[in-house]
C-alpha cells in the first residue's frame, strides 16, 4: 500500500485548509438549515462515514485472512479497526457538542448516542481481544472471525436502531423524504468535506498498515509476538 509522496500530502494539506476555511466563512447554514451550529456537519457527518468505511475495510480484509492465512491481512484489517474506532469517537464528540449547543446537554442518551457508543465498545472489544492473545496466527484467526461478527452490527446500530426510535438528531443527510434539502453552498462545502475526509482516512491508513506491517516483520526477525 502506498503512502502519499510530497505532492499528495501538499494537495491534501491545502484541501483540508479550502474546506476548514469553507466550512466557517463560505457557507452559511443560519439561513437554511438549524443555524450556525449546524456547520459541525462538516465534521460529524464525514467522521460518521469513515468509521463505517473502516469498519468494512475490517471486515473485508479479516474474510481475506480466513481465506489466504496471509499475515497481511490481518495487518490491514487491525489498521483498519484502529482508525474506526478513532474516527467513531470523533464522529461521537462533535455530535455531543452538536448536542450542547441545541439542547443544553452534552449527552441526553438518545437512540443516535447509544447506539455508537454500543458500536465503540464492539469494537474496543476487538482491540481488547488483540491484545489478549500474544501468537500471530492465532490472534489473526479470531481477529478476524470476530471483526466479521462485529461488522454485522454496524448497519444495524448506526443506520437501523436510531430510525427504530424517536430521536432529537435532525434530519439526516437523505431526509425521510428521500431529498438532499441543501442549500447550493452547504452542499458543495459538505460533499468537499466528505472528499477531503475520505483522502485523510485513506493516507492515515496507509500509513497505519505500513508502520503495522514493519513492526510485524521486526518481531518476526527477533523471534518475539507484536502487540
Amino acid at each position: 500500500m502506498q503512502v502519499l509522496g510530497t505532492a499528495g500530502k501538499v494537495v491534501l494539506g491545502l484541501g483540508m485548509a479550502v474546506v476548514l476555511w469553507a466550512a466557517f466563512l463560505y457557507a452559511h447554514p443560519a439561513e437554511s438549515f438549524v443555524g450556525e451550529s449546524s456547520r459541525i456537519v462538516f465534521f460529524h457527518v464525514p467522521t460518521a462515514w469513515i468509521s463505517a468505511l473502516a469498519f468494512l475495510l475490517a471486515a473485508i480484509h479479516s474474510g481475506l485472512y480466513l481465506k489466504t492465512r496471509k499475515m497481511e491481512r490481518d495487518d490491514a484489517a487491525a489498521a483498519a479497526a484502529r482508525l474506526g474506532i478513532l474516527f467513531c469517537v470523533l464522529a461521537t464528540v462533535t455530535g455531543s457538542l452538536f448536542a450542547k449547543v441545541m439542547w443544553n446537554s452534552y449527552w441526553n442518551w438518545d437512540p443516535r448516542q447509544t447506539s455508537i457508543v454500543l458500536l465503540l465498545l464492539v469494537y474496543g472489544a476487538y482491540l481488547g481481544l488483540r491484545q489478549a492473545i500474544e501468537e500471530p496466527e492465532r490472534r489473526a484467526t479470531l481477529s478476524a472471525a470476530y471483526a466479521l461478527i462485529a461488522f454485522v452490527s454496524v448497519p444495524f446500530l448506526m443506520f437501523a436502531v436510531p430510525r427504530m426510535y424517536a430521536s432529537l438528531h435532525p434530519d439526516t443527510v437523505i431526509n425521510a423524504r428521500g431529498r438532499i434539502e441543501m442549500s447550493p453552498d452547504i452542499k458543495l462545502v459538505f460533499f468537499s468535506s466528505m472528499i477531503a475526509f475520505t483522502a485523510l482516512f485513506a493516507w492515515m491508513y496507509a500509513l497505519d498498515v505500513k508502520a503495522t506491517r514493519l513492526v510485524r516483520r521486526l518481531s518476526e526477525r527477533t523471534g518475539g509476538f507484536e502487540a
